[in-house]
């Protein structure tokens, strides 16, 4: 993780001699330095995995001795849920809960019920391990939707990706389990590496074309500082696009909302639909409404920040509503975020958050 973190300044506290403080929060939509309004928080509810990505966690770095957050350091589920009625009612309609793995977090659907008394949209990703036991009460709880992160079909594979001792078997159990509770469609996450996964994109496209489920391809990305990224290992989402259009079909489809990151293709004959997220090779900066929330209390403005902004003082500091507010406001109004529109091969070897600990 990133242990650089920079506090947040709020108006009406001490500042130092010639330190302009920022303005209260006056109300309506926030929007950014490039005009992008803040819709949509991301909330990682632990830093633990049962995982160990290649992409993400690994385990070279997250070994056995890797310390994780004692559970006093983390948000509680009373702590989110407060700071979640705080961003509704700053013009949040979206709220994604994700990890490290957040279905390890005990009790996740209780969260999920108090997150649900904001009446916005609630989603979760998960890598489907645990999926099968929990989703029957993760959508009682008001869970909407989910999202499972899936990177082959094939055992061995997966494993090569997941560096887990987890069948591919469970999490297909889990995703069925998903759709029987109601939370389809559900989105299927492929992250492609190439010399890895590659070769069996055509083969997920014809296992779930046809399903009801929505498959996305995910171009690999240099999140973090460990997972090794070269840009040789990207495969282009265009040629994901062009693979799978040689043996179904495929034209485009209209975003469904602003903002959406992936773009969207559907089967000419009806088979279901698929996305390609771009993040390396079409950067979608321009339109990012995302914020994320860390798992002890950090926000950061990008998937590749390199510090984050500390509200766990004055969550605990007996801050109130209007002063979360205005630190909220401190963080997204002066945000100009554009790190994929300016990647090049010296950026990626900046240190940045790990993806573990802000989710995706």
């Amino acid at each position: 993780m990133s242990d650089k973190v920079i506090p947040i300044r709020v108006a009406g506290a001490p500042s130092a001699p010639g330190v302009d403080m920022p303005a209260p929060y006056a109300g309506g939509a926030l929007r950014d330095l490039r005009g992008r309004r803040l819709r949509d928080l991301r909330i990682s509810v632990t830093d633990r995995c049962n995982f160990r990505c290649i992409y993400c966690m690994p385990r070279a770095v997250f070994d056995s001795d890797y310390r994780f957050l004692p559970h006093s350091a983390i948000l509680s589920f009373e702590e989110i849920a407060r700071l979640a009625r705080v961003f509704v009612a700053m013009g949040v309609e979206k709220l994604r809960l994700t990890g490290g793995e957040p279905l390890v977090r005990r009790d996740l659907d209780r969260l999920i019920a108090m997150l649900a008394e904001t009446g916005v949209d609630i989603a979760l990703t998960t890598n489907g391990s645990l999926l099968a036991k929990q989703a029957r009460a993760l959508k009682a709880a008001g869970l909407q939707r989910v999202t499972v992160s899936l990177d082959s079909l094939d055992d061995a594979t997966f494993r090569a990706m997941n560096d887990a001792d987890y069948p591919v078997a469970r999490v297909l159990e889990g995703i069925d389990a998903a759709a029987a509770a109601g939370l389809a469609p559900i989105k299927i996450n492929m992250v492609v590496k190439r010399g890895t996964n590659d070769h069996q994109i055509v083969d997920a496209a014809r296992h779930w074309r046809g399903s009801g489920h929505i498959l996305r391809f995910i171009e690999f990305m240099d999140v973090g500082s460990t997972n090794g990224w070269r840009m040789d290992d990207v495969v282009p989402s265009g040629d994901v696009v062009r693979r799978i259009s040689e043996v179904f079909p495929l034209v485009p489809l209209e975003a469904s909302y602003s903002g959406e990151v992936a773009e969207r293709w559907r089967y000419v004959d009806g088979g279901g639909e698929i996305g390609v997220i771009s993040s390396v090779t079409q950067a979608f900066c321009s339109e990012c409404t995302r914020l994320r929330l860390s798992t002890e209390g950090k926000l950061f403005t990008c998937l590749f920040a390199e510090h984050g902004h500390d509200l766990m003082p004055l969550l605990r500091g007996g801050a109130s509503d209007e002063v979360l507010r205005d630190a909220i406001a401190a963080v997204w109004l002066p945000r100009n975020d554009r790190y994929s529109e300016i990647r090049t091969a010296e950026t990626a070897k900046q240190r940045k958050v790990e993806m573990s600990y802000i989710g995706g």
